[in-house]
């Protein structure tokens, strides 16, 4: 990780083959273990079938209506100042609101107790959509940890 500035090389994620979406081929790609993309994309479908048979609507909108209800607005970062740890609480960047909101789902998704992971990451994301579930608890929890430590607030630089 560079110590000055930022690196400039962004590299662009690949869409998903089905609906071209980039949002979409990200998270299949969080979702992937050991290189087997096909496989994670046959899971994220089937997950995307079973939202649709059971909310009739279009499954792609609930998946960015469950990302857009994770994703965090504000966080803690460690700050050393004069020998002492502070929870300083700072905004997140727009491309770690996704990351975190991505990486949130999938964990919460692979900790639930149904039978395939289809119907753990459907389960998940419905619960994500209507405002509930492991995830929102995880965000609820980081910006409650963030009201708390308001008043270190100053030391962000």
């Amino acid at each position: 990780m560079p110590r000055r500035r930022r690196g400039s090389l962004k590299r662009d994620a690949s869409p998903d083959p089905k609906f071209g979406d980039r949002m979409v081929g990200k998270f299949i790609n969080c979702l992937m273990y050991d290189g087997k993309k096909s496989k994670a994309e046959k899971i994220f479908y089937e997950a995307l079938d079973v939202i649709k048979a059971k909310t009739k609507e279009d499954p792609i909108q609930v998946f960015y209506k469950a990302m857009d209800n994770v994703r965090p607005l504000i966080e803690v970062q460690p700050r050393r100042v004069g020998g002492a740890t502070y929870q300083v609480p700072t905004e997140v960047r727009p491309d770690r609101r996704d990351i975190l909101a991505r990486r949130w789902i999938i964990n919460a998704a692979r900790s639930r107790s149904e039978r395939t992971m289809k119907d753990r990451l459907a389960g998940e994301l419905l619960d994500a959509y209507n405002n509930r579930g492991t995830a929102i608890k995880k965000k609820e929890d980081t910006h409650k940890m963030a009201e708390a430590n308001k008043a270190f607030a100053h030391y962000r630089w």
